[in-house]
């Protein structure tokens, strides 16, 4: 096994969960990216550089990193020094019902983690405990949905969850762009296009944009065709296919593009899929 590339865990009995397990991180670098669903990751070796907004630290073994939904992060090796970690990623609307069935939310509506990193060791053992529930093929289907079930009742419970400081309103105009670019991500939606839409120059936009979404409006389309090319690979899609219903000129591009934000390329991210295929049995 090379242990250079990632390997994505799916079971599509549990759409909501998925795992991606990287042991050298030192070829994995992000460029500045959100994902839909909520993630926590948990280092298993070495530090790495965590950006999460604004925000910029250090993180290291043990330690777990939570990223709320649309979030704007990266974490990247420091100077080509070894480092490991365990992500997953949940279904925000998942996670939502789970904390509402807990009584942790008045309402099941989404409520973003003011806590960025856990340091705790019991959470940490826990979650590698989860993790290696999940990756062990011989474990059947109750037990690993127990697991996840389980560890994230026992965080999300026992987790002083920092309530979120009112950001600045984001004026309607700019939402009603990012929805327009949501509905249109796979169309090349010209800058000038925008700026007729939103009724502001360029040079307004790009700034005022980015301090609302974290990420210019190009950025913010690019980011997600990636995350429409992640669902549709999931469902074992051709990739040439993919890259053309995303919205990319060519599977170059699109490959390119893929593994500057996933940090993984597109057949790496699909193959776990397939091989999942294989060894799930249907469920009765």
């Amino acid at each position: 096994m090379d242990v250079s590339k990632p390997l994505f865990w799916r079971d599509s009995r549990m759409p909501h969960v998925e795992l991606r397990k990287v042991t050298d991180g030192r070829q994995v670098c992000y460029a500045a990216h959100s994902h839909a669903q909520w993630s926590i990751g948990a280092i298993t070796e070495g530090k790495s550089t965590f950006c999460y907004r604004e925000d910029r630290c250090q993180v290291g073994a043990e330690d777990l990193v939570l990223i709320n939904p649309d979030w704007v992060h990266a974490c990247n090796p420091i100077d080509n020094q070894p480092w490991a970690y365990l992500m997953l990623y949940i279904d925000t609307e998942w996670l939502t019902a789970l904390r509402y069935q807990l009584g942790l939310l008045d309402e099941p509506e989404w409520e973003d983690i003011g806590t960025a990193i856990v340091s705790e060791q019991h959470f940490y053992l826990g979650y590698c405990q989860m993790a290696s529930c999940l990756l062990n093929s011989q474990t059947d289907l109750q037990a690993k949905q127990t697991a996840v079930i389980e560890y994230l009742s026992d965080l999300m419970g026992a987790l002083t969850i920092k309530r979120i400081q009112p950001a600045e309103s984001v004026p309607n105009v700019l939402r009603e762009l990012a929805h327009y670019l949501d509905e249109n991500a796979a169309e090349e939606v010209s800058l000038e296009d925008m700026c007729l839409r939103s009724g502001y120059s360029s040079g307004h936009l790009i700034r005022t944009f980015k301090r609302h979404f974290s990420l210019t409006p190009h950025a913010y389309q690019i980011n997600r065709r990636i995350q429409r090319g992640q669902q549709e690979l999931k469902r074992g899609r051709p990739i040439a296919d993919v890259a053309l219903t995303s919205g990319f000129t060519d599977q170059p591009h699109f490959q390119r593009t893929f593994k500057r934000v996933v940090a993984a390329t597109p057949n790496q991210y699909r193959q776990s899929l397939l091989s999942d295929k294989v060894k799930a049995a249907p469920h009765k």
